[in-house]
């Protein structure tokens, strides 16, 4: 059995994370391969779903890895148009009546039927991502969108030439308020002078904000017509269509949570993907599977920050390189969050 320590470091957390290692679930059986009772992990994702290129496939890719790893039978559930708390309350149960373990709810919608579903299964770790759930036996994976955000405001005022940046929200929630506070104040602390146009393109996740790629099509059109060059989105799915309209006006578009340039279905929209703000879901999906496995499941909050590099700002895209002054900038705004001379606001 490695170490919980080993764990943490595979998934980007720090000390904290393994400090806070209890035993309080069963493993999910071990390696086997054939793909009978040998159940481990689950997840359930959020609006958008697979195929999102962003948040959900994040997740999915962390299913993915710890499948190959411990050889397991592993589970995937798509989200319903318009379900309530109580379709989500019967997925996960579904999903811990048959055996899974962990079971992770992708997404902060999931909070009210977690608390629900982890208090009847005991013996099964929970995991949800963005959100909070008090449980013995529920891990909470969070992140620090507002510091990847920041770094992506500083690239953003690095590469503008018109002094006008845009941010879409796909809705408008605590959430994604954090990326767009991170993205302005890394804009404005870089360059007081440019303008940040923010849009939300919904109330409600019902309203098809994180799903809807015609939406973020047509408020990134917006942003463009009032002179933004860059266009950062958070909004899941519908960001796609935030970079399919940075591509076409061939601006700069910033992508989320995954490394958007490095993306297959948006292959033809890449040479406008600057860079990414990113969240390693994959890293914490797969740590809490391996927690489990190993017999030490985790519980509590863990928080992903830039400090433990479960945050970053992506430069696979070799035209980042070319933008002047953006990567020194990047990587001295890096430093300062690190070191804590930099100070980000959640809103």
């Amino acid at each position: 059995m490695r170490r919980t320590s080993r764990l943490i470091r595979v998934a980007v957390g720090v000390a904290s994370l393994a400090l806070a290692a209890t035993a309080c679930g069963g493993t999910s059986g071990g390696s086997g391969d054939d793909g009978g009772d040998d159940k481990g992990l689950a997840i359930a994702y959020d609006v958008g779903g697979k195929g999102d290129q962003s948040f959900n496939d994040a997740a999915y890719a962390g299913l993915e890895k710890a499948k190959k790893e411990f050889g397991y039978k592993t589970a995937d559930i798509e989200p319903t148009d318009g379900e309530t708390d109580a379709d989500k309350e019967q997925r996960l149960t579904s999903l811990a009546k048959q055996g899974y373990n962990p079971v992770i709810g992708v997404g902060f919608a999931y909070g009210p039927a977690m608390k629900a579903v982890a208090a009847k299964y005991p013996d099964t770790t929970f995991g949800i991502v963005d959100s909070v759930v008090e449980g013995k036996n529920v891990a909470s994976l969070v992140f620090a969108e507002n510091e990847a955000s920041y770094l992506a405001g500083v690239a953003a005022a690095k590469a503008t030439k018109t002094k006008t940046v845009g941010f879409v929200g796909g809705v408008n929630v605590p959430l994604i308020h954090k990326f767009q506070a991170g993205y302005e104040q890394g804009v404005k602390d870089t360059d007081p002078k440019i303008k940040v146009i923010s849009q939300y393109l919904t109330q409600t996740a019902e309203e098809g904000g994180f799903s809807s790629p015609d939406k973020g099509k047509a408020a990134a059109e917006g942003q463009i017509e009032k002179k933004a060059d860059v266009v950062y989105a958070a909004a899941g799915l519908s960001g796609q269509g935030v970079i399919e309209a940075a591509a076409k006006a061939k601006i700069w578009a910033i992508g989320v949570d995954s490394d958007q340039y490095k993306q297959e279905a948006l292959a033809a929209y890449k040479d406008s993907i600057l860079t990414s703000a990113l969240k390693d879901i994959e890293g914490a999906v797969f740590a809490l599977a391996k927690s489990v496995e190993d017999g030490k499941p985790l519980s509590g909050t863990h928080t992903f920050d830039l400090k433990s590099d479960g945050v970053g700002l992506s430069d696979s895209n070799p035209k980042f390189a070319e933008v002047p002054g953006a990567k020194e900038a990047v990587e001295k705004a890096k430093a300062g969050i690190v070191d804590g001379s930099i100070k980000v606001a959640a809103e």
